[in-house]
């Protein structure tokens, strides 16, 4: 097996207001011999202070990684999947991808 395919990788996907389940699931991913790629940034900025073109530019950002994936993790805790994540999903379904939850889908 080569290099460039020794690892999985995956994109994790959710509301990042749930920053402490991303850190404890992209650990638990590396640990299991993933390749994790997560959102950019979780602190100091709030989404209502990002302008539009800034917001296009971190959602592409963000299908590029989903591109470069195996699959995509989805932080759903309580079960919650916003707008974004919605079409984060949608476009990863597009695109081919595996889909796995962090809490089973109702």
């Amino acid at each position: 097996m080569s290099i460039k395919n020794k690892y999985n990788i995956i994109t994790l996907c959710g509301s990042i207001k749930f920053k402490d389940e991303f850190m404890k699931v992209q650990e638990k991913l590396t640990l299991e011999g993933n390749i994790v790629l997560t959102p950019n940034f979780f602190n100091n900025i709030k989404k209502e202070e990002i302008g539009e073109t800034t917001k296009q530019m971190l959602d592409e950002m963000h299908r590029q990684k989903i591109d470069m994936s195996n699959e995509i993790y989805v932080i759903n805790l309580g079960g919650y999947i916003g707008e974004s994540t919605k079409n984060e999903i949608q476009y990863a379904k597009a695109k081919g991808k595996s889909i796995n939850y962090l809490e089973t889908i109702k």
